[in-house]
């Protein structure tokens, strides 16, 4: 590898040919402030945060290192009188178009913007006072609220929705002072083909966007004596939800969890994880039904509803590869006001079901057609991660020093199949070890880890032999590359079995409504493989990794189903999709 030699702040440092000053300060040890910046997906230099003095033997000048190579014998510094000043104005700029109600902000204590503003000393006396835009807030979506008054215009929510997720239903309208990020003809977000996959939110430095808030009907609902208030959890949830609290990303804080959601007043603490091995019983079911009946393949995963969502908007001749299958959130809610109501001897009606979700597209979910398998809604309320963590903070609950505690039961026994679909590749896992059992029958010798599916590659694929069929599997996270492999479907260009799909990045683990890594982070460490780390550590420590193993899974089907796929489980498991329209930016 060809390197360069320069010098940041008088110390010599060797860095890769083409790197940027931003990338040669950070082997240096300096981390460089930025704010527009986002690796690969937004290097625009816009900001003018990150901006050093560089010197190639013409004297010093300023530019901004995120976009800027380094050349042979540079002399970089970054923390010059000249550039301090420059910084503390620039952000002076930003604040004087800026609402600036700091305390009553979703953000606050966790916002780029304001950190910066500490860092550099800027407080929020105007010296720039003047005209200021007003701006309407767009709350028309089921998941989220933009706010354009606290948006500084980085851009990074565009770069996250066109280029990560190949949407594009927002872009920067209007020019110079009265730039506003929107969509095309200033329509409703709930207008455009969004598919509420939340990763604008996730990469927002500011509180301009965030999720809906569903904080207070919960905590009215505890305190109803009427009603049974009854919370899941997901898998991913587990592995990020430590970051709230200042634990380091990859922290497993499932125990600490549930103790946390008792201490909110919660009246049973369940797991999703028990509804992904149901999920993982019906589709698997349903998979080698089409493999064997000549059914349409090859099936994809229905769990995640950013990924449901987008297949609608945009592949709707497609929709008949969808598995039947409801998410794991959806199931657990059917089965929760179904199987568990009647064996409790509680009515639907008082039941309150919550769930608490790495996703802001569960926000939409609970809404769709066809999810109340009760007569009433399966979902009544779904938080985020994010959410979750504010709420255990207004609660006044120290969760750091919680002990750790366990869930209940039956509809809390879960696996290690279950606990990996927060990752990408980790619902194919699952399946793939059930599939194996049920096409052999082999159970001690059957395998548990198919590594070719793992990794936070774009796109996986792997072919597998068993019980003498091919079985070819692919595997896509984020939507950009969901659309490689949906173009190739339908030019009938796959020859694939099974697919799985999951709208955000990694899977669920970097989910919309997960804690919010700051650019700082994101940009310099594969927190996503540290989050996967942690749920692939849970289920290699459980007793029980496959999903058709569970005892209370095969108590459900002895008591309630019968059998997977069986007339009564596609009542109350299964669902139906619809071709929606295409509005972008």
């Amino acid at each position: 590898m060809e390197t360069v030699n320069i010098t940041i702040n008088g110390m010599a440092v060797e860095a890769p040919k083409g790197s940027t000053i931003l990338a040669a300060a950070k082997l240096a040890g300096i981390d460089i402030p930025t704010l527009c910046y986002l690796k690969e997906i937004n290097e625009i230099g816009a900001c003018r945060i990150c901006m050093v003095e560089a010197d190639e033997g013409r004297g010093a000048r300023l530019v901004a290192s995120c976009v800027y190579p380094i050349t042979e014998g540079m002399k970089v510094y970054t923390n010059t009188p000249k550039v301090l000043e420059y910084r503390k104005k620039t952000l002076e700029l930003i604040l004087s178009d800026h609402d600036k109600k700091c305390l009553s902000c979703v953000r606050s204590g966790k916002c780029e913007l304001q950190k910066l503003c500490k860092d550099f000393g800027v407080d929020d006396v105007d010296k720039y006072a003047g005209i200021t835009n007003e701006f309407e807030i767009d709350d028309s979506a089921a998941h989220m609220v933009r706010d354009n008054n606290k948006c500084i215009n980085c851009r990074r929510c565009i770069a996250a929705c066109e280029k990560t997720q190949g949407i594009g239903v927002i872009g920067a309208n209007n020019r110079g002072f009265i730039t506003e990020i929107s969509s095309a003809f200033g329509m409703g977000l709930a207008e455009t083909s969004c598919v509420c996959c939340g990763q604008c939110i996730a990469v927002c430095p500011t509180g301009a966007i965030y999720e809906k808030s569903n904080i207070d009907d919960i905590l009215k609902a505890i305190a109803d004596p009427e009603k049974h208030v009854v919370v899941q959890t997901a898998p991913a949830v587990r592995a990020a939800l430590g970051e709230m609290f200042g634990m380091p990303i990859g922290t497993g804080v499932q125990g600490k969890m549930v103790a946390a959601l008792r201490r909110i007043g919660f009246e049973r603490v369940f797991d999703t994880d028990f509804a992904a091995d149901v999920t993982i019983m019906e589709e698997a079911t349903e998979l080698l039904g089409r493999v064997t009946n000549g059914g349409c393949l090859p099936m994809i995963t229905s769990c995640s509803p950013g990924w449901i969502k987008y297949c609608e908007h945009y592949y709707p001749d497609q929709l008949a590869h969808l598995s039947s299958c409801k998410s794991p959130q959806q199931m657990f809610g059917a089965i929760l006001k179904t199987y568990y109501a009647e064996k409790m001897g509680w009515d639907p009606k008082s039941i309150v079901s919550v769930s608490v979700m790495p996703c802001t597209a569960k926000k939409f979910e609970i809404g769709r057609d066809d999810q109340n398998a009760a007569g009433v809604a399966d979902l009544d309320f779904t938080m985020t991660t994010r959410e979750l963590g504010r709420l255990i903070e207004r609660c006044g609950i120290n969760f750091t020093a919680l002990p750790d505690e366990e869930f209940d039961n039956p509809l809390g026994e879960s696996t290690g199949a279950a606990v990996i679909f927060g990752a990408t590749g980790g619902v194919m896992e699952a399946a793939l070890r059930t599939a194996v059992w049920k096409l052999t029958g082999e159970t001690n010798d059957s395998p548990l880890e198919f590594t070719e599916v793992r990794g936070m590659e774009g796109i996986k694929e792997a072919t597998y032999k068993v019980a003498g069929l091919e079985v070819k599997v692919a595997i896509a996270s984020g939507l950009s590359n969901a659309k490689v492999i949906m173009d190739k479907i339908r030019a009938g260009e796959a020859d694939y079995t099974f697919v799985e799909i999951m709208a955000c990045p990694g899977g669920c683990i970097n989910g919309g409504g997960q804690p919010q890594v700051p650019a700082s982070v994101r940009n310099f460490e594969d927190y996503r493989s540290l989050r996967a780390k942690a749920l692939y550590d849970y289920d290699a420590s459980m007793p029980v990794r496959k999903s058709h193993e569970n005892a209370s899974v095969k108590k459900l089907y002895e008591e309630f189903f019968g059998e997977p796929n069986s007339h009564k489980a596609h009542e109350i498991l299964h669902t139906s999709y619809v071709e929606r329209k295409i509005h972008n930016n």
